[in-house]
């Protein structure tokens, strides 16, 4: 089924800072966030088990839980089951090491077994203290945490994860499954399979204004050939984007940080927010069913919902085109 025929609209919550991510969040403030979301209107919640090992889903629940079921749409990932033993030293998460260290302090498996699956749907069900999930993702097999292993990680999870999350689908337990993931060559590969496809995908990070060069290259178009809808994640690039510090989940280097300033100086001239600008750019291909911001404040919400809404004038978008600060390639609001 098509993501845009599930999804109830353009904006949703990414709920990986609610797992202590960069920094220890109190509960009350998580809680607070999500509830704001939800006054605010928006309706499709993602998590992750690996989002603080566990800790987004159980803070996510929390709320969820006392609010109607048929009124959102719920994502979650498989990939890693929690353990009740701990964590024993630093974590190895390949490039995202530390991503989490503020998150529960449980031992993680990595694992996309047709039974790792089955049991971390399972186990995603208890903590967001739900009876069923919308959309599942198949979390992380890409480069970024797995290096040269990664195909080896792609192709457990072909006959273990895609198998189940297809028969599931098929069985109307869910309604869609995908890729969550960093990187677009996994989605490129699955696309390419002749077998059960997946309904779409969530791309983090790389349909950004920061970085989208590589998604409209060879991914986009054929995601768009095959009617695969895109859930783009990390649409602020990991924070630089709404003033933050971080790039890819680590500090920006001086190169990043010398675009958004640039990108800041063509906003300012035209009066537009960075952050409309942000969402509705990852918005304009056509391939986007949702875009979804996280935050671990309540007025963040309110922002990204304004942001949305921002009248940005075609001027701004020209302007931007003749900039050179996006690829000739990306569709732009209002066709400019």
């Amino acid at each position: 089924m098509s993501l845009k025929n599930i999804l109830p609209g353009q904006i949703g919550f990414g709920t990986a800072p609610l797992g202590n991510m960069f920094r220890a969040i109190p509960d009350a403030e998580a809680a607070a966030t999500v509830e704001a979301a939800w006054d605010q209107g928006v309706r499709y919640y993602d998590t992750a088990p690996f989002y603080g090992a566990g800790l987004s889903e159980e803070r996510l629940g929390e709320v969820l839980s006392a609010k109607p079921r048929d009124e959102y749409v719920l994502s979650t990932k498989v990939g890693r089951v929690i353990l009740d033993e701990l964590e024993q030293g630093s974590r190895d998460l390949g490039e995202k090491g530390g991503l989490f260290e503020h998150g529960n302090p449980n031992k993680m498996l990595h694992v996309w077994t047709a039974e790792a699956t089955e049991r971390s749907i399972e186990d995603s069900l208890k903590r967001l203290r739900t009876d069923r999930l919308d959309i599942v993702w198949v979390h992380d097999i890409a480069q970024d945490f797995h290096g040269d292993q990664w195909l080896q990680k792609f192709e457990e999870a072909r006959t273990g994860a895609f198998r189940v999350l297809s028969r599931l689908r098929d069985e109307g337990v869910i309604k869609a499954w995908g890729l969550g993931v960093n990187k677009t060559e996994p989605i490129e590969l699955t696309l390419a399979l002749d077998e059960p496809q997946p309904d779409g995908f969530l791309l983090a990070g790389r349909y950004t204004l920061l970085d989208h060069g590589h998604a409209l290259q060879r991914l986009l178009p054929l995601a768009q050939e095959q009617n695969v809808d895109m859930v783009v994640g990390g649409p602020y690039s990991s924070g630089v984007l709404a003033g933050g510090t971080h790039f890819e989940y680590q500090p920006a280097p001086q190169a990043i940080l010398d675009k958004v300033a640039r990108l800041k100086d063509l906003t300012a001239r035209h009066g537009v927010s960075i952050k409309a600008a942000a969402l509705q750019f990852s918005l304009a291909h056509p391939v986007s069913a949702a875009v979804i911001p996280g935050a671990t404040k309540p007025s963040r919400i309110a922002e990204d919902i304004a942001a949305l809404n921002e009248d940005v004038p075609t001027a701004f978008w020209t302007d931007l085109r003749a900039s050179g600060l996006v690829s000739p390639a990306a569709p732009l609001p209002h066709g400019a």
